[in-house]
């Protein structure tokens, strides 16, 4: 027995999914305008904090277990 792919999409698109992945649904309007304001509003980051972050991303076992 074979599945489908996932076709279904918000406001009648159609948008090709799988299974384990389905169409993720359209943002509600104003959305990218909204996120873009509140991360206006926050304050910098610290060179301490940009530091932590990059130490995050390029560790080795986080590189392995992408």
């Amino acid at each position: 027995m074979t599945s489908q792919p996932n076709t279904a999409a918000a406001g009648g698109t159609q948008i090709v999914g799988t299974p384990a992945r389905p169409a993720r649904p359209e943002r509600p309007a104003g959305y990218w305008e909204r996120v873009i304001r509140i991360v206006d509003q926050a304050p910098p980051l610290t060179d301490d904090q940009r530091a932590r972050i990059r130490a995050a991303f390029h560790q080795p076992a986080a590189r392995e277990a992408a």
